[in-house]
């Protein structure tokens, strides 16, 4: 099978903060790799970008709610004879065990990190362009210039907060881009528009075209409509423009 790029557009609130959290936590992930004092200042600035998240909004409640109601669903499918009982039941323990471990939280999630002044200053400067200067923080330069270790050891310890729950982001987000096989469409010159059920809520549209394509994907959409239009970029010093030809492309649009 060639490789494919995918586009991803979520169509509601919820969907959109977890694909968003999703990302933060990669990102961090990503840095926690190296041991520079540059690798150090990413992971810190996507860890204080997720505690923003966080501090928006009440999503432990929101992550609960949504295994619950994923767990609910599966659950009507133990009686079916054409279903893997193996992996329904592995996965209905893991959805179990998380809903219990975000039970056992109390408060919202990382909401002590917030009373840690070190945090809060960088967070307050990293608002500024150019705010996390040495000169600005002398504290965070004196942190960078730790060894790796003890810099990895208290990044660990501040991301341990949002473990469980990013646990469970992601795999509300591996159920629902599997809820759906990708089909085949068309473009005509570039354009796509589907109407969708409100009454079983689309939850993400996906995209895939080939990599090498010369065409990237647009999405937009909500509940009652979403449109694709597949835009040509030769440079990014020009002007994207929606193709003008019939564009095959493959489309799922996740409903769980």
């Amino acid at each position: 099978m060639s490789q494919k790029v995918i586009y991803e557009q979520p169509l509601n609130e919820r969907i959109r903060a977890f694909l968003r959290l999703e990302f933060l936590f990669q990102q961090v992930q990503h840095h926690l790799g190296g041991t520079s004092a540059w690798d150090s200042r990413a992971s810190l600035a996507s860890l204080l970008d997720i505690m923003s998240i966080f501090g928006r909004s009440d999503l432990k409640s929101e992550v609960m709610k949504e295994l619950e109601r994923r767990s609910a669903n599966l659950s009507r499918l133990e009686k079916n004879p054409d279903v893997d009982r193996s992996q329904l039941v592995g996965l209905l323990d893991e959805m179990d065990l998380l809903i219990d471990q975000l039970h056992a939280h109390n408060g919202p999630v990382g909401a002590h990190l917030k009373s840690n002044e070190f945090l809060s200053a960088i967070q307050q400067r990293s608002a500024i362009p150019g705010g996390l200067c040495d000169f600005d923080l002398p504290a965070f330069h004196f942190w960078l210039e730790r060894p790796p270790e003890e810099r990895l050891r208290d990044l660990t310890l501040w991301l341990d907060s949002f473990e469980v729950i990013g646990r469970g982001i992601k795999l509300i987000l591996r159920l629902t881009r599997g809820s759906t096989l990708f089909r085949e469409f068309t473009a005509e010159t570039g354009f796509l528009q589907r109407a969708l059920d409100p009454n079983v809520p689309c939850q993400m549209v996906r995209v895939a075209l080939p990599v090498g394509s010369p065409y990237y994907a647009e999405i937009s959409g909500g509940r009652h409509r979403f449109t694709v239009r597949l835009m040509h970029q030769p440079t990014t010093s020009e002007r994207a423009v929606q193709a003008t030809v019939d564009v095959k492309f493959e489309l799922a649009c996740c409903i769980i």
